[in-house]
């Protein structure tokens, strides 16, 4: 919708930005992995509950689960193991692996947040053993090109903006190292624009289901861990979730030698925002990008889609319909897009609801919203007429009741 360029790509040049300038995103990678990751769970390849030695046999700290990986909750220390931020030489993958007994689990895992490059260079190498392919192949062909992100890169591809880090106490200025990634690539390498991470925000917002699966994206956007204490932060898979006010962000932020980046938005509305710059210093750029991807919810955020009509319930749904109690508490069950759904009536206004799939006759499951994943039974009287549900085991009917008291005298199962 609106994008915007300030001050200079290439300072001793006098070169200029534009929206079409490159930038090293760094950890912005990590969205990327986590989407590939994803791709072979939904192929069948891995579960997200799978140790690490599963697929890297024989590696140190092998019974680390995927899943914890990508949360940051494994409690793996946070760099390979020496002083790759004094040496600038970060090891190629078999370095990485045969260096790895002596990275430490520093955290008990599952018990806190602890960020870990390392263990995103472990998924990177994952991906490529399950796929065949290295991991930045396989990134390129399944995501970069499908996806159109012609200015994603694997290193700069020109016009491309130069490192640099201003002195905290003048406006002086020097030139970062341009640097030889090595084996990185799970957890950092890219180098993209404001456009091509606008268009994976938009899909992170809205994938497109021959990619991945909208179920999984949506996984991945789910609290894995909180990374503040006051709730302000914390991670998915792969996915940072700020939360201000009622309002849930997803994204992620970038922090490189001589570059800062973050890309932020809200799935609901998909509307976000997307900050790039070439110095290594930026406090609040976090709050920068979550300011903007805010003024823009305020004035662009579309209209609801007009109301068109449906095609009436089938009518074995119809009985469902309506108000029903459990005990005091209300829930209005209604079809809506071709699915039943529930909402409770004493939820906060903007909470999804729950929304249910046949599981058999008078059977139907949780599929998200609140019970996820439990069984919602119809029980019917001897006249075959609905007399009441089984919803997560809590007894529904008609009216409110004290639990423990029949609805109706004669219903069975």
């Amino acid at each position: 919708m609106w994008s915007e360029a300030i001050g200079l790509a290439d300072i001793e040049e006098g070169r200029e930005t534009t929206p079409d300038t490159q930038y090293a995103v760094a950890s912005i990678t990590k969205t990327f992995t986590a989407a590939a990751v994803m791709q072979l769970r939904d192929e069948g390849k891995l579960d997200l509950d799978d140790p690490l030695e599963r697929h890297l046999p024989g590696t140190a700290h092998g019974s680390l689960p995927l899943r914890r990986m990508l949360a940051h909750a494994s409690g793996l220390q946070r760099e390979p193991p020496g002083e790759v931020w004094e040496s600038l030489v970060f090891p190629a993958e078999e370095e990485l692996l045969a260096a790895l007994p002596d990275a430490e689990q520093v955290l008990p895992g599952a018990t806190a947040w602890h960020y870990s490059n390392l263990a995103y260079a472990l998924l990177g190498h994952v991906v490529a053993r399950i796929s065949g392919k290295p991991f930045r192949e396989h990134v390129e062909t399944r995501l970069l090109r499908p996806l159109e992100l012609g200015r994603t890169t694997w290193g700069f591809d020109p016009p491309s903006a130069r490192p640099y880090f201003v002195e905290p106490y003048s406006d002086a200025v020097r030139r970062e190292p341009e640097l030889e990634l090595g084996g990185k690539g799970g957890e950092s390498g890219l180098c993209s624009t404001v456009g091509d991470l606008a268009r994976w925000g938009s899909f992170l917002c809205e994938p497109d289901e021959s990619l991945l699966a909208p179920a999984s994206v949506a996984l991945m956007h789910e609290v894995q861990i909180m990374a503040e204490p006051d709730w302000g932060l914390g991670w998915g898979l792969g996915i940072e979730l700020w939360r201000r006010g009622e309002r849930i962000f997803g994204g992620h932020t970038g922090g490189f030698p001589g570059f800062i980046s973050i890309l932020v938005y809200s799935r609901r509305e998909r509307i976000g925002a997307v900050l790039l710059t070439n110095s290594g210093r930026w406090p609040k750029a976090a709050e920068t990008g979550l300011s903007l991807a805010g003024a823009a919810l305020e004035e662009l955020t579309p209209l609801p889609d007009p109301w068109v009509p449906e095609e009436p319930p089938p009518a074995e749904i119809v009985p469902l319909l309506g108000r029903w109690w459990s005990e005091g508490r209300e829930a209005i069950f209604s079809w809506r897009g071709g699915r039943l759904e529930a909402r409770l009536v004493a939820a906060p206004p903007g909470r999804e609801p729950s929304v249910f799939e046949p599981d058999g006759e008078d059977r139907f499951r949780t599929v998200s919203g609140d019970e996820r994943g439990e069984l919602l039974r119809v029980v019917r009287g001897e006249d075959g007429e609905v007399a009441k549900l089984y919803w997560a085991t809590y007894p529904f009917t008609r009216t409110p009741d004290t639990f423990g008291a029949r609805s109706d005298g004669h219903g069975s199962d």
